[in-house]
């Protein structure tokens, strides 16, 4: 049951369509002074009427549901918690490889390269794990809009097979990222380019030796092939195939990759 400053508060931010309130934005409009207007935002907090997304700023539900209790969706504590921060971010790891069709699974939190902070966060009842990065690491992305209007930045299809090599152990990604990325190229025939582009740009030099001996097996061209090896630095130490696994096998000399997957 809401008092009659709780009903104010709600037909306030419905009329005005708002979706997120900070601390002095409403205590005007109701007449309340800081503190009254702290204790109402706090108190609809605790009894999940509104969403907390950090001190001093809520989310607010369009329309009260049934039952009062309410926490916004993914899409919009993401894009909330972002915009609040100012920073840059994409949706990466199962979350990409999920929506790509790659794996059925569906995760229980969203994993954000972003370049503002790292560590887990929760908004309501989503939990996301956020992934700081520099500026140049962010981009390749693919963005899309929800059903309700709030556009969500992903890394695209090559970037994320990218991904699951370059950040093999976090989002165990190898081996499985070989095989989805030999069933994406026999899909589209410019994936290889497009995989050799993000490689180069953003993928550190395991991800180049494995990714170009990956696609050497494949058979894919030499002046891709070439563009690979020309940005991987002179090193006579090996890598292995499958991080996880003994380095022991028969060794590619022109990546300096062991072939360890026996």
């Amino acid at each position: 049951m809401l008092n009659k400053l709780e009903v104010a508060f709600f037909a306030y931010v419905q009329a005005r369509k708002c979706r997120a309130v900070a601390s002095g934005q409403i205590g005007a409009a109701l007449g309340l002074d800081s503190a009254r207007e702290r204790k109402l935002l706090s108190r609809l907090s605790r009894r999940g009427l509104i969403t907390r997304v950090r001190p001093g700023l809520y989310l607010v539900p369009s329309t009260l549901p049934p039952g009062g209790k309410w926490s916004p969706g993914e899409a919009l504590a993401l894009a909330t918690f972002m915009a609040d921060r100012g920073g840059r971010y994409q949706l990466c790891g199962p979350n990409a490889f999920n929506r790509y069709g790659w794996d059925e699974q569906i995760p229980n939190r969203l994993y954000v390269y972003n370049n503002r902070l790292s560590g887990d966060r929760r908004v309501g009842s989503v939990d996301m794990t956020f992934i700081k990065t520099a500026d140049n690491r962010l981009g390749a992305i693919e963005t899309i809009t929800t059903p309700g209007g709030i556009a969500l930045n992903y890394s695209n299809k090559a970037r994320a097979l990218m991904d699951a090599v370059y950040d093999w152990s976090r989002f165990n990604g190898i081996p499985r990222a070989y095989g989805w990325i030999k069933q994406e190229m026999s899909a589209d025939n410019a994936m290889a380019a497009a995989l050799v582009e993000v490689s180069v740009r953003y993928g550190n030099q395991g991800t180049l030796r494995r990714i170009g001996m990956l696609l050497e097996q494949e058979g894919v061209i030499e002046p891709l092939l070439r563009r690979v090896a020309k940005a991987i630095n002179p090193s006579s130490a090996l890598i292995a195939w499958v991080p996880n696994k003994p380095k022991r096998g028969k060794i590619n000399k022109r990546w300096g990759v062991v072939l360890n997957d026996k």
